[in-house]
């Protein structure tokens, strides 16, 4: 066994441990949504559902973007945490290659990889469908987040949306419904 099975394997390991959606080969490679506007996809997005992952563990969960300079979007994810803490964190984003605006790179931490942040597809009203991959050598890791400008969505939308995401392979059978419920998520907005 080479090195490079040995660390997929362990990565794999502790990544299925941690109820992470690792597939075999690598990532796919999506059409992004085309004429990306960042400046109209600033603001408060309500996370609906997600493919489960270990960084993201609330309910209530929101991401705000805002400008930090330009090309810069400074990223604040919130979610309400089981013991009824809010965990925060903070990083940014940017477009590697300007003529695929929708095609970011995200950080939350210093001197650790960017982590792919693509729109796959967004109104900017009203839904944004956002995908990300990673490739471990023979296997890779993905991510999806279905977002909405409200703590609801209509389930049309959210068909189609998974309609998208099951045409690039993504099993939308493993996604979760996040709890956006106004009662529930009062601590959130105080």
């Amino acid at each position: 066994m080479n090195a490079i099975q040995v660390i997929s394997l362990t990565l794999l390991s502790v990544l299925v441990a941690n109820a992470q959606v690792i597939k075999p080969g690598r990532c796919p490679r999506p059409a992004v949504q085309p004429e990306f506007d960042a400046a109209r996809y600033l603001g408060t997005w309500y996370d609906i559902q997600r493919l489960p992952h270990t960084f993201q563990k609330g309910e209530c969960s929101t991401a705000t973007y805002s400008l930090k300079s330009p090309g810069v979007v400074g990223v604040l994810n919130r979610e309400l945490l089981a013991d009824g803490s809010i965990s925060t964190i903070s990083g940014s984003a940017m477009a590697k290659d300007p003529t695929e605006p929708a095609k970011l790179l995200v950080s939350f931490f210093e001197n650790s990889p960017p982590a792919p942040y693509w729109v796959l597809s967004t109104d900017y009203d009203n839904y944004s469908l956002v995908y990300s991959c990673t490739d471990l050598g023979i296997l890779h890791v993905e991510f999806a987040w279905i977002m909405s400008r409200q703590p609801t969505m209509p389930e049309e939308t959210i068909e189609e949306l998974h309609s998208t995401l099951s045409s690039i392979g993504v099993q939308v059978d493993k996604l979760i419904t996040t709890n956006q419920d106004a009662s529930y998520c009062s601590a959130m907005h105080q």
